[in-house]
């Protein structure tokens, strides 16, 4: 992929912690959006955690439940972003 892409950083990161087994913001975040991320070329391991929305929102909530929707949804817009950008890229 190219490393000017929104997000870029996040999805590395979280790739390489689900390959090393670490349940990490970063790696719930590459979890939720594995089927896309795989079609756009994504190495990912075969198992992936259950259930990844809930644990990233307990996750996040451990830090600070009032903030934790808020920073959940920003998540989700950064793989979002990451994925229409490498679907660009893609074509």
């Amino acid at each position: 992929m190219n490393a000017t892409l929104p997000a870029e950083d996040l999805i590395d990161s979280g790739a390489q912690d689900l390959r090393e087994g670490r349940e990490t913001l970063a790696a719930l975040v590459v979890a939720i959006g594995a089927p896309r991320l795989r079609l756009l070329g994504v190495e990912l391991p075969p198992n992936l955690p259950e259930s990844p929305e809930h644990r990233l929102y307990a996750l996040l909530s451990k830090d600070g439940s009032d903030s934790a929707h808020s920073r959940y949804n920003a998540l989700i817009r950064r793989l979002v972003s990451y994925e229409r950008a490498a679907e660009c890229v893609n074509q």
